[in-house]
């Protein structure tokens, strides 16, 4: 084709100087992109602490670590949250034969003047010296957090208030809550009525595992009993659908407290804050504290019951090894990604001698993480070892004296 005009062939060479600049362009190396960073190469960004909260924590369920925390042993009202405890005792004692789900419960007087609606604390409505079944008394008591009701749960379970807290008492030192004390089932300030967080989510976690139909009241939205229909006070029932538990506790000593649970997939967490602004407040500092867990933290099976872990040689033995195992599986919570980097070893003895027991305690398993011991257990014999015969004792007799020498 002719270009017509001198005008025609200047834009056609301007056209193709364009192109051909363009073209050298792409075809230019182009510098690289910096290297993204792995994930897993970043550290685990600090929890958002509750700003207000006089002591704050959140554990692994499955484990028990405590993933991260502020003043976790330090003494503190639990205030409703007590009731927590009263609800396992219920569900101990049930279990045991004592009481039953559709025992009579009444309501004193005594129950309803000290925790009823003439007093500033929350009550359930149940009538005074009338009954309902235990059952239903405590759902008053979980979702209403009722302390009428839960100053009668305690006369029927006990016949009084005192008989019924050293119930309490006794069944946290089972639990392992070391820094804990109980005088009352309803959690009024009262002296030496106290708890730590790490004894409550402790308290959380032995309720989830050992009693779940106690645990699945906590999840109750809302209760009517006669004309009075109350909701839950804990608002992350309604904000969150993971969530299931646990109780909200407050009064002038306590702050606004809450003991919140969720589970996503496989993995549970608990989360407790003490001593905070507002009941808003306490599940939004309860909430941010789960996405934060569940973001950053993955629950793994290291070794399962019963299933070899290791070898050991044994003298003296009708056998020359044991196997060597865990009794119950041991779990460990590590940062997401980092599971790879787990660093096992274990602790058993240098010499064993038979006779050895199926089950008797012999070492322990570790595994650390950046140098740091994060997950321990009990190594057991997964077999026994009868003692060898006289002959056999003898000859390694010899031998353990001359590897000595």
């Amino acid at each position: 084709m002719k270009l017509r005009s001198a005008g025609g062939r200047i834009a056609f060479a301007a056209l193709a100087t364009a192109v051909f600049g363009l073209a050298i362009a792409q075809n230019k190396p182009q510098p690289a992109p910096p290297a993204a960073v792995a994930s897993g190469e970043l550290p685990v960004p600090p929890a958002p602490a509750p700003k207000v909260a006089s002591a704050w924590l959140i554990m692994d369920y499955a484990t028990g670590q405590v993933l991260a925390g502020q003043n976790v042993d330090a003494r503190v009202e639990p205030a409703s949250i007590t009731k927590v405890m009263t609800s396992y005792v219920i569900a101990a004692e049930m279990k045991n034969g004592k009481v039953k789900a559709e025992d009579p419960v009444m309501m004193s007087e005594n129950a309803w003047r000290s925790g009823g609606a003439g007093t500033d604390g929350s009550y359930s409505g149940f009538e005074v010296n009338k009954t309902a079944p235990l059952e239903q008394m405590e759902k008053g008591m979980v979702v209403q957090s009722g302390n009428d009701a839960a100053i009668a749960l305690a006369e029927h379970v006990a016949g009084s208030e005192e008989a019924f807290a050293s119930l309490m008492n006794q069944y946290a030192q089972r639990i392992g809550m070391k820094g804990s004390h109980f005088v009352n089932p309803h959690g009024l300030s009262a002296p030496e009525h106290y708890s730590t967080a790490r004894d409550l989510a402790l308290l959380g976690r032995a309720l989830i595992h050992d009693y779940p139909v106690a645990y699945s009241y906590n999840k109750i939205k809302e209760f009517t009993v006669g004309p009075i229909t109350q909701p839950n006070r804990n608002l992350l029932l309604w904000r969150d659908p993971s969530v299931d538990g646990i109780k909200t506790g407050h009064h002038s000593g306590a702050g606004y407290c809450l003991m919140a649970s969720a589970k996503r997939g496989d993995q549970r967490l608990i989360t407790v804050v003490m001593g905070d602004s507002s009941e808003n407040q306490r599940a939004v500092d309860s909430q941010a504290l789960l996405n934060w867990g569940f973001r950053f933290f993955e629950t793994h099976t290291l070794y399962a019951a019963g299933k070899q872990v290791a070898k050991q040689k044994v003298w003296k033995g009708q056998a020359d090894e044991v196997r060597l195992g865990v009794a119950e599986p041991m779990l460990v919570s590590v940062p997401r990604g980092r599971y790879a980097q787990l660093k096992p070893s274990m602790d058993v003895p240098k010499t064993l001698v038979a006779p050895i027991k199926k089950g008797q305690k012999i070492g322990t398993a570790k595994v650390s993480l950046d140098g740091k011991v994060i997950a321990q257990a009990p190594l057991v014999a997964i077999d026994g070892v009868e003692e060898g015969g006289f002959f056999k004792r003898l000859w390694d007799e010899f031998w353990m004296w001359w590897e000595s020498t």
